[in-house]
């Protein structure tokens, strides 16, 4: 068992920093920083370059993490954030991978998943700085807060629609609130 997790932590691990790399850089068949954030524009997301480099340096951290063995719980939680956030992006393209599908995201959560569950195996960080048995309920918090942090990640990023004026309204809304409060506090 303990071979089939370093193994399966190595492939996932590794695949999940290497989509990182891309982002933030040229290596790897990446577009460097400017592609990643021109990426991040054309999937409907706000925030830049701030935006790929945040998106990239959690790949980079969480796949590295995953691979190592170390404090897997927090790696497996980032890595289904952020891989939660590759789903939305595909979600209306359908499961299947052949139609530019979420099912690869679906594959890297559920293994994000798994892994905090069982644990990294003997051959991993986690165990060799100690036997830690990580709590269930570390686990599993790990488990939903990773893809739940990426939901919300997606909902503060995304772009309105077009034709979607609510949000535009409701900061113009408040900006002219601000003003006017200022203005009375000022005379």
């Amino acid at each position: 068992m303990d071979s089939g997790l370093l193994v399966l932590r190595l492939v996932v691990g590794l695949l999940i920093a290497g989509h990182g790399v891309q982002k933030v850089s040229f290596r790897l068949g990446g577009n460097g920083l400017a592609g990643g954030t021109e990426e991040f524009r054309r999937d409907g997301f706000r925030g830049g370059r701030l935006t790929a480099l945040a998106a990239g340096g959690s790949q980079i951290g969480a796949g590295l993490f995953l691979a190592a063995g170390l404090l897997t719980p927090l790696a497996a939680m980032a890595a289904a954030g952020v891989m939660t956030v590759a789903g939305t992006v595909k979600w209306h393209k359908g499961l299947w991978v052949q139609n530019d599908g979420y099912e690869y995201p679906l594959v890297l959560v559920t293994v994000a998943a798994a892994l905090a569950l069982t644990g990294p195996g003997r051959w991993s960080l986690d165990h060799a700085l100690g036997p830690v048995a990580w709590p269930l309920w570390v686990s599993l918090t790990a488990v939903v807060i990773g893809p739940v942090s990426g939901l919300a990640t997606r909902a503060v990023l995304r772009h309105p629609a077009a034709g979607d004026t609510t949000r535009n309204e409701t900061q113009h809304d408040e900006t002219q609130s601000e003003r006017t409060r200022h203005a009375k506090t000022a005379g």
